[in-house]
């Protein structure tokens, strides 16, 4: 499948704004964004006047790469938001944040969405009891994510949970280090999401 394999950082500057994709290197004084505040490329710190349509496209770009999806995969979500009851900029941002990479991120097993991606991918998650490999499973309220007896040792997981309490666990989750265990106390609410998201752009540019 196509992969983003380029530098991480030159996203963050791309969309101005501090998207933690390299774990802890962005708590530290050698994150990109702050050292170098400007778009990348050779006319990065010329003026930058976005359209209408620049602005929506913006927005949908930042969103897509900080749950690491692909068009086709975010285009996706969006039709199913917006074929349920409610608002389907909120439903969509709810949909991302139920993906198993992205709660067993959030519960603290990984440093980034991307190295969570990864170890769900190699199977180091279990699910109510079932070992589940699919970054994409939308987990419920009540749902217990374990990670695996024999992946406890895992250098990152391990590495990661030390550094947890910096980046904070958010409050529909349960997180029991000692047990390697997080519950989902409740779905994500929209107030949950604290990253500066512009949801109704992304509606406006799919509704075009």
């Amino acid at each position: 499948m196509a992969r983003y394999t380029g530098s991480a950082c030159r996203i963050c500057r791309r969309e101005n704004l501090k998207m933690y994709l390299k774990g802890d290197r962005c708590y530290t004084d050698k994150c990109a964004i702050e050292r170098r505040p400007y778009p990348p490329g050779q006319h990065g710190q010329g003026r930058t006047k976005f359209s209408e349509y620049g602005v929506q496209l913006r927005e949908k770009q930042k969103v897509k790469r900080l749950y690491g999806l692909l068009e086709s995969q975010f285009r996706g979500y969006y039709r199913a938001a917006s074929a349920r009851k409610g608002k389907t900029g909120e439903n969509l941002l709810v949909s991302l944040e139920k993906r198993l990479d992205n709660v067993a991120f959030r519960c603290g097993f990984a440093d980034t969405r991307a190295e969570s991606r990864q170890l769900v991918r190699h199977g180091h998650f279990i699910v109510n009891g079932k070992r589940i490999n699919i970054p994409s499973y939308q987990c419920r309220a009540g749902d217990v994510i374990e990670v695996r007896e024999k992946s406890r040792k895992v250098v990152r997981i391990s590495e990661a949970l030390e550094t947890v309490d910096r980046r904070g666990v958010p409050g529909w989750v349960d997180l029991d280090k000692k047990a390697f265990k997080g519950v989902l106390k409740a779905t994500p609410a929209r107030d949950d999401i604290t990253m500066p998201i512009q949801e109704q752009l992304i509606v406006e540019l799919y509704s075009k």
